[in-house]
């Protein structure tokens, strides 16, 4: 029986491609069905994000004939050949184990694909699609993936701008965060991934603020926090700690002078200003006054890069856990093979000599007792 691994990901198609393959939760194990019986697989695990569509399996047919299987999945007639791989026993693992450790991943060391990995699994297993194989396979992965996030630093620091923001908010306000109040100025993309990070924190008290109220509205509702028309955005950071620009306006949008006079209602209270905005909506003059910290773009994307420099220093030491896994992952499904062989040969062997029909070993390797 053969271990692969049969997939595209976002490096090798794009989302033209990716987007035809796409399984939604609710249609996986239909799909993962039909992957199993056109596909000749004895197990089947499928696995669906933004970025992967990948098929986890066992078989006894050739692996050369697995690329077919994806086209099974495709919405549409397209030629996957150039965008497929193919991973088999021993790389099969290696791959796996890389993916859900999120060493494969666009922003390296992230821990959500991880989760879907999980979810991917548990369907399968409920659906009765998976066996001793990839249960064991999988098992070891999310083992491989708890020591790379307790012994290395490949998930912490901040690789993004979003998450430099946030990760400068917290060393400056510590675990204090949580109580701090912040305003974000905008409701676009950005301003929403800023929301998210900060509810994710545990920040309860956040003010939305947007030249469209209605976005500012469904933005906080959504986030728990609360709208603050535009026009008033400087009264109300009289009593936040952070201000968080980020929108898509070509103004400066807090002049020295508002600052000057907030700071003076505020009684000179500290205030952090982090200006994600493009151009800038802050008056970089404000970091000249006290009290006031401002922090721009570059400022985080330079905080982003050394994150980045970080996780990949400690991709040696990840890929050291891999290895070791998959060497012990790899030596435990031969014994167990070679043990259902055994077996195997035995019952075929009395068969033979005493004309008697035997039942096959069951998955946990016991002979199953005649009725």
């Amino acid at each position: 029986m053969k271990l692969f691994v049969a997939g595209v990901s976002h490096k090798t198609a794009p989302v033209e491609v990716r987007e035809q393959l796409a399984v939604t939760p609710s249609h996986l194990v239909d799909a993962a069905e039909v992957l199993k019986l056109f596909g000749y697989l004895d197990e089947v695990v499928l696995l669906s994000t933004c970025n992967r569509v990948e098929i986890y399996g066992t078989t006894r047919q050739s692996i050369d004939s697995i690329k077919s299987a994806l086209q099974l999945l495709s919405s549409e007639p397209v030629d996957l050949d150039p965008y497929i791989y193919v991973h088999k026993d021993a790389e099969a693992a290696r791959h796996l184990f890389r993916v859900t450790a999120g060493l494969d991943s666009m922003t390296l060391g992230e821990t959500e694909i991880t989760g879907q990995i999980k979810n991917a699994y548990e369907t399968a297993r409920e659906a009765g699609l998976t066996g001793p194989v990839l249960n064991r396979l999988f098992q070891r992965a999310f083992q491989a993936t708890k020591e790379i996030r307790t012994h290395t630093a490949i998930g912490r620091g901040a690789v993004s701008v979003k998450s430099a923001a946030i990760l400068l908010t917290e060393k400056i306000f510590g675990h204090e965060i949580a109580d701090k109040s912040v305003m974000v100025i905008g409701a676009g993309q950005m301003a929403e991934r800023c929301v998210q990070s900060l509810v994710s924190k545990g920040v309860r008290s956040i003010f939305v603020s947007s030249r469209s109220f209605d976005r500012a509205i469904d933005l906080a509702n959504r986030c728990g926090g609360e709208a603050v028309c535009f026009g008033y955005c400087l009264f109300e950071m009289r009593d936040v700690d952070v201000v968080v620009a980020a929108t898509s306006s070509g103004q400066t949008l807090l002049v020295l002078d508002d600052i000057e006079n907030l700071m003076k209602a505020r009684r000179n209270r500290p205030l952090l200003l982090i200006d994600l905005s493009v151009p800038r909506n802050i008056d970089p003059a404000a970091s000249q006054l006290e009290n006031v910290t401002l922090y721009n773009i570059d400022d985080l994307e330079a905080l982003a890069r050394q994150g980045a420099q970080a996780r990949e220093r400690e991709l040696a030491t990840c890929h050291q856990i891999i290895e070791a896994h998959v060497a012990a992952l790899i030596k435990k499904l031969a014994s167990e093979s070679e043990r259902m062989t055994r077996t195997d040969l035995f019952r075929r062997s009395l068969e033979a000599t005493r004309g008697i029909s035997y039942p096959l070993p069951t998955t946990s390797g016991l002979v199953a007792q005649p009725s």
